[in-house]
């Protein structure tokens, strides 16, 4: 059992090595989320919290602020949202797996979800700099991380790996567009004039 910033290292630097590892580990729903997910998701919304409400951004009069109630529920609702962007893409993966000529295995799905955010999660520290918001760009990261996850984890024939990805990609964008527009919805609500 590696623990939780080996693993960060591993996955991050080494995939190709650490994904066959992973796929030997028990896919346990509780370990993943509360061991893993819980902690690296609070990373962009600590940090989209502190950029918007406490640092805020600098416009031609001044400095704009989100007020701390507003901030604090959008990072609330961005942390809890992670956990079911992250099943959703989960399912979406074990889901296609037929299409792509694969066994339907959620466990393995969700791994292969979980730490391919792992990119998504790291880089959303920059997220504390506003200035600094389009270097979330490296998150992208994830995509390769999920490349190289398909075939030690869902068995993925090689010539299936790419239409595969994107295929889960386009899942996930979709997922988190959605994801967002709630989160706007539900945020916007209450601090209507």
């Amino acid at each position: 059992m590696h623990t939780l910033l080996a693993r960060i290292r591993n996955i991050i630097a080494d995939p190709r090595s650490e994904w066959p590892l992973i796929a030997t580990e028990p896919g346990d729903p509780m370990r993943l989320f509360v061991g893993y997910v819980a902690v690296l998701a609070a990373i962009p919304a600590i940090a989209g919290f502190i950029g918007s409400s406490l640092i805020g951004v600098s416009v031609s009069v001044g400095r704009l602020h989100d007020p701390l109630s507003l901030g604090l529920l959008r990072a609330v609702i961005s942390y809890l949202f992670s956990f079911v962007i992250v099943y959703l893409t989960a399912l979406a993966i074990d889901v296609m797996a037929p299409l792509f000529q694969t066994q339907r295995n959620f466990s393995n799905a969700l791994k292969l979800a979980v730490y391919s955010f792992t990119p998504v999660w790291l880089i959303g520290i920059v997220l504390t700099i506003p200035g600094l918001r389009f270097l979330s760009i490296l998150g992208l990261y994830a995509i390769r991380l999920l490349w190289t996850g398909l075939p030690p984890l869902m068995g993925a024939p090689r010539p299936k790996v790419l239409p595969y990805a994107l295929s889960i990609v386009a899942a996930a964008f979709v997922i988190t567009l959605a994801m967002s527009v709630i989160q706007a919805a539900v945020t916007t609500l209450p601090f209507r004039e």
